[in-house]
């Protein structure tokens, strides 16, 4: 390897190393390069040759295998010429930029003529092919073999990989291959490689297939997967659906919950809550698919019918399916004043006609419905008829009206001992037995306990509705506790109505127009009649 002095003053007698190559190069540009000489000389430099610092011609060391392999390849390699054959002013000279113009003596500026040593014109190396993927799992090393295509000694011969187990079969078109182990079964498929569980050395057996990923165990990844697959019956809208809180019903409940815009909100109130029970109890379902209910009183004036058409009119308009109140007073009943009429027609009619009812628009002309949904079926009130209604009648119309209601309401007259009365408490699922907050009336209601006992009503005794009807708001000098206590030993559950303005007018009744506190009333007794609609009888 021979040295060049490194250029200007500063340097001398400092030397670096150079290749042979350049000046073999050298010498095979010499027209070239001879100019360059040439313009230094004429630009006056000074700088000593090294012919001029060893005493003439300096022998040349012979080349390096690597650069004379270098030189007869097909010259990959750009050709740089030696410092000393540039010129004192090529270290000034910008980079080469293509398509300068000459100047001057015809030289180019910026453009430089290069030669090869074989002679060939020099050409910019191209860009090496990207060497295949590694797909023997080794270090990717690579190996650069000789020119001419002959092996190097120098390099040691790559281990042979182990053989793999198992039999090969060809990969299909969707990149899945059959593969056997020596037994003939089918081979577990790879799996990726983990940090925990390291991949078994070359040479090992594959696992047994009892050691496979059992069905039920989680796909990687993935969620656990259930034992048993869930179906479409499992998706609920109670599990599904986040619950969304009704407002509150009024007072400053329902002003905080607007003020903050449903943000803040403070619950229903304890009464609100008690209301939604009462509700849900008078919507029951009814079990038998039509229930009877006798609203008897064996003393009159005691607000029988009214009781009739407030609780009628409160089931209706809370629930979904068809209320009817029967007047079955042999008398002349009033249950057709307490709603406003819609037909003339009464149930002495129905009876006469009933084998042309085919449907419910049929039997809806003989009836009248209230602003609740309640329907009223009233009795003749024609003093020129001589026939009193029986129990054959009764039982006749009951028959009928089961098909197109689910709850009927009867307003019994005053005597226990009519025909009529007869076929209604043995077609009746429960009684609601009504008094007023009197001593007389308490006694004659208590007898009328005391009646049914003795001729084996005590059923409709156990489970029966006592209603202390018109009790005054303020002080009364008969001890109301004292009445409640003594009907609930013996019904099943006691309703107390205050007394109202609307109801005392004796006209048609409206819930509407009735006080918070009797409408209360009468809500709660829908529910305890409400409670006997899932028995069966």
């Amino acid at each position: 390897m021979a040295y060049e002095d490194r250029d200007g003053p500063d340097h001398a007698g400092k030397r670096r190393p150079h290749s042979q190559e350049g000046d073999r190069g050298a010498g095979a540009g010499e027209q070239g390069h001879d100019a360059q000489f040439r313009d230094g000389d004429e630009h006056g430099s000074n700088e000593t040759r090294p012919e001029d610092w060893f005493g003439g011609d300096t022998p040349t060391p012979p080349p390096p295998p690597y650069a004379q392999h270098q030189a007869d390849s097909d010259s990959s390699v750009a050709y740089q010429p030696p410092m000393h054959a540039r010129g004192a002013d090529s270290r000034h000279q910008q980079s080469p930029v293509a398509g300068a113009a000459p100047q001057g003596n015809g030289r180019s500026v910026g453009e430089v003529s290069v030669a090869t040593p074989s002679g060939a014109p020099w050409s910019p190396p191209a860009e090496s092919p990207t060497p295949p993927p590694d797909t023997t799992g080794g270090a990717d090393v690579r190996v650069d073999a000789p020119a001419d295509g002959a092996p190097d000694d120098d390099l040691p011969e790559p281990e042979p990989l182990p053989p793999l187990e198992g039999t090969f079969a060809p990969v299909a078109e969707d990149g899945s291959s059959n593969v056997t182990t020596d037994q003939g079964q089918p081979a577990a498929p790879p799996s990726a490689p983990s940090e925990s569980a390291p991949a078994a050395p070359a040479g090992t057996a594959p696992p047994s297939p009892e050691a496979a990923v059992q069905p039920d165990s989680p796909p990687s990844g993935g969620q656990p997967r259930p034992a048993v697959p869930e179906t479409a019956e499992a998706l609920q809208a109670e599990t599904l659906v986040r619950s969304r809180r009704e407002p509150p019903t009024g007072g400053w409940r329902r002003a905080v919950h607007a003020a903050t815009f449903g943000l803040v909100h403070p619950g229903e109130s304890p009464a609100e809550l008690r209301r939604r029970e009462l509700v849900a109890r008078a919507r029951t379902h009814v079990a038998g698919g039509h229930h009877r209910v006798a609203i008897m009183s064996l003393k009159g004036g005691v607000g029988k019918t009214t009781t009739t058409v407030a609780l009628g009119s409160t089931l209706a308009s809370l629930r979904g399916d068809r209320v009817l109140a029967v007047d079955a007073n042999p008398d002349r009943g009033t249950l057709s004043d307490k709603v406003r009429l819609e037909t003339a027609a009464t149930i002495r009619d129905l009876l006469n006609e009933r084998h042309l009812v085919r449907r419910y628009a049929d039997i809806r002309g003989f009836t009248s419905q209230a602003a609740s949904r309640l329907e009223i079926l009233a009795s003749d009130r024609d003093p020129a008829v001589s026939e009193a209604f029986s129990e054959t009648d009764y039982r006749q119309v009951a028959d009928l009206l089961e098909h197109f209601y689910s709850i009927t309401l009867t307003d019994c007259g005053t005597g226990l001992l009519h025909s009529a009365m007869s076929g209604v408490l043995q077609l009746a699922d429960q009684i609601v037995l009504v008094s007023t907050a009197s001593v007389d009336g308490a006694r004659s209601a208590s007898a009328t306990l005391d009646w049914l006992e003795a001729h084996a009503y005590g059923y409709l005794v156990q489970n029966a509705v006592v209603v202390l009807s018109m009790v005054p708001t303020g002080k009364s000098s008969v001890d109301v506790d004292r009445l409640t206590q003594h009907f609930a030993s013996r019904g099943r559950q006691v309703v107390t109505i205050p007394w109202d303005a609307h109801l005392e007018e004796g006209a048609e009744v409206d819930l509407d127009q009735l006080h918070a506190t009797t409408r209360h009333a009468y809500l709660n007794l829908a529910a305890a009649v409400g409670d006997a609609f899932a028995w069966t009888r």
